[in-house]
């Protein structure tokens, strides 16, 4: 009995044993359970890894964008894509149905591969992916997509890329720069424009991993069969103009055997460049091959002491100011010792001391005594606010990558050896697109406009292209009035017969690459715009280190400007303003 009671109790206690460990089961079977759908709720509704984002990616259609194309201003096109494809074979999806030899026969003819060549490319199955021909245009990929899919074959991709192209060479390459697909860097208007050229409407298909579009409800049937494509930019460039430019400027480096050089011209009233030549040039094309003195644009990077082309500068800020005016008669004695340095003109030796000269004069013998006593008419803050308003010491805006702020030091800083020198030209550094800029003011009735290449909107243009009040429209009239009769008296080569040009040459002695001290190496040059009586074209030449000949700006930069300047006016058909009357030359009135 005792015995069938301790069985009956042992029973019982397994059972609740067993009950017990049941129970618990069935509380962590549904904790399972419950945390199981808690994790697929959160996946699918939170997504906290992106799933829904990775599959979707491992279906969507890689946006194949065109870069827009680049024209000048007549719609000469000076920068475009090329498409073009690269094939290649999957080793591991080849069948019997799908077979090198298969592939190399069909293939052969239209890659223009030998076949045994082919065959035996496509015969290496060590490597997973055989790369067949690259570079291959459209119409031989839509061959091989119609042998494709005539076949069935899943062995064979194609891969579309883009490259860009300059059909024009090494023209106008400082303004265009380059783009480079695979590593996606630019220069020159391709970098500063990169948002228009690259704003493309993206695709809104998918793909299977085979390449097959994925069609949906809202799938435009249309879209998958169109490339995106950027904006088109059109440049103020003309190309005639440019042409003329880098035509002039590469014959004068090569006659004088300069180191560097740079032409442009622009409308002074709108500020729009037409033509923009810098030598070193490259091919754009061949970028990787260019170095990195042919692809910098020294015309923005570089600095240099502007010479006699800064006393027009000079003299403007003090008529400004009212502390000479047109009639005005400076001293000049010809030369001028200051500390351990003496300042002379460049003639001199030959001449002697000018003594009392006028503002003609003084511009038309680009005479430096003249220039400091200008100069020192005005106190050094005065000097310098009249430079600020010109622009100096701070960018011009220009569209294009890689402008510098030019070198113009405070005025706390000056001395009187400082304010002298640059009073005419040498005591501060300038980029050439800060002196267009700032001669700019002269021909436009004292109002400086924002240097461009681009063709802007309307829109566009009052955000980006500003005008600023630099001189009254009188002071302007003044010194052009004065730079005209210089010209004209004298016997510059720059001098025209149908148009009266307002401009002055310049010679300046080039620094030391560590900035200390000259070189023995002359930088020349010629700054001026016509007609004057309506000026619609500035130019601006500059040649470095030129070695053969006399070196001056009126030997050098003058034939380039001259020459640069009779064609732009047939190009552009400016009407003459010369009137000859008793031998004298006149402005019409402006």
């Amino acid at each position: 009995m005792r015995r069938e009671e301790l069985k009956k109790k042992s029973s019982v206690s397994n059972a609740k044993y067993c009950n017990k460990v049941a129970n618990w089961l069935d509380i962590l079977y549904c904790i399972a359970v419950f945390l199981l759908v808690l994790h697929l709720f959160i996946l699918q509704i939170f997504d906290p890894k992106n799933y829904r984002e990775r599959g979707r990616m491992q279906r969507a259609s890689n946006d194949f964008a065109v870069r827009g194309d680049i024209y000048d201003r007549h719609g000469i096109k000076l920068a475009t894509d090329r498409i073009y494809y690269n094939i290649y074979a999957r080793p591991v999806d080849y069948s019997k149905k799908e077979t090198p030899r298969k592939i190399a026969k069909l293939f052969a003819p239209i890659l223009k591969i030998p076949e045994a060549t082919l065959y035996q490319k496509l015969s290496n199955t060590k490597i997973p992916v055989i790369a067949i021909k690259k570079d291959v245009d459209r119409d031989t990929a839509k061959a091989i997509m119609k042998v494709i899919n005539q076949n069935g074959f899943r062995s064979i991709s194609l891969d579309k890329k883009n490259t860009r192209e300059y059909p024009q060479g090494v023209f106008a390459s400082h303004v265009l720069g380059f783009y480079n697909f695979d590593a996606g860097v630019s220069n020159g208007v391709e970098l500063t424009a990169k948002d228009k050229l690259e704003h493309a409407v993206k695709a809104t298909y998918e793909k299977t991993r085979d390449g097959k579009i994925i069609y949906k409800i809202p799938t435009d049937p249309v879209g998958p069969t169109q490339n995106p494509k950027g904006q088109d930019i059109t440049l103020t460039i003309d190309a005639a103009i440019q042409h003329v430019c880098e035509k002039e400027l590469h014959k004068m480096i090569q006659e004088k055997e300069a180191l560097r050089g740079a032409v442009i011209v622009m409308n002074p009233r709108n500020g729009e460049i037409l033509g923009y030549a810098v030598y070193p040039t490259y091919d754009p094309n061949k970028f990787n091959k260019a170095s990195n003195t042919q692809i910098k644009n020294w015309t923005l990077t570089d600095v240099y002491p502007p010479g006699s082309t800064f006393k027009t500068v000079t003299v403007t800020s003090a008529m400004e100011l009212g502390k000479i005016n047109e009639k005005s008669i400076i001293e000049d004695s010809g030369r001028l010792k200051f500390g351990g340095y003496t300042i002379e003109n460049y003639d001199y030796r030959e001449k002697g001391a000018p003594g009392k000269i006028d503002l003609v004069y003084l511009f038309e013998h680009s005479s430096n005594i003249g220039s400091v006593n200008v100069g020192y008419l005005m106190t050094h803050k005065e000097f310098y606010d009249m430079l600020k308003r010109f622009g100096f010491g701070e960018k011009s805006g220009i569209d294009l990558p890689g402008e510098s702020s030019g070198l113009l030091s405070h005025p706390k800083y000056w001395d009187k050896g400082l304010h002298m020198t640059m009073s005419y030209g040498y005591g501060t550094s300038v980029s050439i697109m800060q002196m267009v800029s700032a001669v700019s003011a002269l021909a436009n009735d004292g109002v400086r406009v924002t240097p461009h290449v681009i063709k802007y909107s309307p829109e566009e243009e009052a955000e980006k292209v500003k005008r600023i009040e630099t001189i009254s429209p009188e002071t302007a009239k003044t010194i052009t009035k004065l730079l005209v009769k210089s010209v004209n008296n004298g016997k510059s080569v720059i001098k025209m017969d149908k148009y009266n040009i307002a401009a002055k040459t310049g010679t300046s002695r080039k620094p030391l690459e560590n900035g200390r001290g000259y070189s023995g190496a002359l930088i020349t040059s010629t700054i001026g715009y016509f007609p004057a009586s309506d000026p619609q074209v500035l130019i601006y030449v500059v040649v470095d280190s030129a070695k053969k000949g006399p070196v001056w700006g009126n030997t050098v930069a003058g034939p380039v400007f001259k020459e640069v300047a009779e064609q732009c006016a047939r190009i552009l058909d400016l009407k003459p303003d010369k009137v000859t009357n008793n031998s004298k030359n006149i402005i019409k009135g402006r």
